[in-house]
């Protein structure tokens, strides 16, 4: 076997921004077995008193996942959020309109907050803005956050919750420019009412922040136009714009499939500027910052999904069964994200359960984890603390869609409370390892601790029931650091965690 030379710097002193825990956020929408068969199963063995199946809850505290989004997604613009409260036999049954199922409303608001907490995370609650708008998501706040003595306050202690949910990020709908969303707005009349219900939002509790919902990808014909015209009306009032992004590879063509982050670089380097650009004009000292809230590879289910009856309840839908190869485009896209940690602060891998998720279940059986899971996990185990700009020399190639594609994509973080600086790196060369050398004399004294490979011969192979342990990590790497100078062999189509600690 061939291989090939890349040359990396990392300097303690070349920082892009902090990483804010939250990018390792995920998402949860009621679509599918996402909820009910999913995170919810009460005659599961292994359903606790509430329902929840404690083995995916497990899987979930490995993520360390810190913030979680819910309802939706497409599902939350048909949404009455008060369908989901109070007695469970007094809640009704609705045709859910965007993913054509039964909604039993067993699970709501309450309960995912509960779900939440037992999987030691947040919640980021979206509003509906598509056949709703302001005096829900006051309402919704109010019952939410309110501590006593109001209506909706007085409403949600009623239920068996004295103590406010304190929810601090919201969503101000959701994809509000695609089509296919009901009560699809122009950018426009989107502007004008997320601005609005912002102003109320924060009326009831000043303290929230909000994610004003940005294009659903760079394919979207009104992309870029629609940030500029929606942040002209709420820039001032929200925290945070959203960005969409799915990949998928139906072409079955690799190398440019391992390429598409460089699109993700692109749409996050025009949101950014479209957000300055309004910034400038406004003659605002404010900054506008990041929700990449929906991210993921996406296209394995569309074949299935159109031939599922429409009106079940929690029907198999957007199933995913991922690959080795789907796993290194999520590595790479982790690593775009880090390298923008300085304004995207939050992000969601959607989803995290059945739904084009890193998790799997089986009803009444087992729990399992999908190629993809390993990539998120390292990262979000390894990879908080400050992201250093790398200097990377390696040879580059062409696709169909794109040009000079680095072979090593790689990324760096320091954290300097546990003295550890992790490299994370992607291999793309479809025949070849490469060999890196890594200049790290700034760190002076540090010591390889490990060095993670996911790797495997076939790139089409999967984690399933039946095999889910087929596609894992080993820490067999041989990466060696000597005299500030770190030497590793990244295996082809390999995705690598090099962890250092100061001596």
């Amino acid at each position: 076997m061939a291989a090939r030379n890349a040359r990396m710097v990392v300097d303690k002193d070349f920082r892009i921004g902090k990483v804010d825990d939250r990018i390792y956020g995920s998402f949860i929408e009621h679509l599918g077995r996402a909820i009910y068969r999913g995170i919810y199963e009460p005659d599961h063995p292994e359903a606790d008193e509430q329902g929840f199946r404690k083995d995916v809850l497990e899987l979930v505290r490995r993520l360390r996942v810190p913030i979680v989004r819910y309802p939706g997604g497409n599902f939350v613009s048909g949404y009455n959020w008060e369908d989901g409260v109070g007695p469970r036999e007094k809640r009704p049954r609705r045709l859910e309109l965007a993913w054509k199922s039964i909604e039993t409303n067993e699970i709501g608001l309450n309960e995912f907050v509960d779900w939440a907490r037992k999987a030691n995370s947040q919640v980021m609650l979206a509003v509906n803005l598509g056949t709703r708008g302001v005096d829900e998501a006051r309402n919704l706040v109010e019952y939410c956050n309110h501590p006593a003595g109001t209506y909706w306050s007085d409403l949600r202690r009623s239920h068996g919750y004295e103590q406010p949910h304190n929810i601090k990020v919201w969503c101000l709908g959701n994809e509000m420019d695609g089509p296919w969303q009901i009560g699809h707005k122009t950018a426009q009349e989107y502007g004008r009412l997320a601005a609005e219900t912002a102003r109320v939002m924060k009326m009831v509790d000043p303290t929230i922040e909000l994610v004003v919902c940005g294009s659903s990808g760079t394919g979207m014909r009104t992309f870029p136009e629609w940030e500029a015209t929606v942040l002209e009306h709420t820039y001032e009032l929200v925290d945070y714009i959203s960005l969409h992004t799915y990949y998928g590879n139906p072409e079955n063509d690799t190398a440019n499939f391992l390429a598409k982050t460089m699109d993700m670089d692109r749409f996050i380097r025009t949101v950014v500027a479209t957000c300055d650009y309004v910034k400038a004009k406004k003659h605002s000292k404010k900054t506008i910052y990041l929700s990449h809230d929906e991210w993921n590879v996406w296209f394995h289910s569309h074949e299935g999904d159109r031939k599922v009856k429409p009106w079940q309840v929690a029907p198999p839908l957007l199933e995913d069964i991922y690959t080795m190869e789907d796993a290194l485009t999520v590595g790479a896209m982790i690593i775009t994200l880090l390298k923008h940690a300085d304004r995207v602060k939050i992000a969601c891998l959607a989803q995290l359960v059945n739904v084009i998720a890193p998790i799997m279940t089986e009803k009444g059986g087992k729990a399992w984890a999908q190629t993809i899971c390993y990539p998120f996990m390292h990262a979000s185990l390894y990879g908080r603390g400050f992201v250093l700009q790398p200097v990377v020399n390696c040879p580059v190639y062409d696709t169909k869609d794109f040009t000079d594609v680095p072979v090593v994509e790689s990324v760096a973080v320091a954290n300097e409370e546990t003295g550890a600086l992790t490299i994370f790196a992607v291999n793309r060369d479809l025949a070849d390892v490469v060999l890196l050398e890594c200049d790290v004399r700034s760190f002076e004294g540090y010591r390889v601790v490990e060095h993670i490979v996911l790797e495997h011969e076939d790139i089409k192979a999967t984690n399933t029931a039946t095999n889910p342990f087929n596609v894992v990590p080993h820490s067999n790497g041989n990466a060696r650091a000597d005299g500030g100078r770190i030497t590793a062999t990244l295996p082809r189509l390999s995705w690598n965690v090099i962890r250092l600690q100061k001596a």
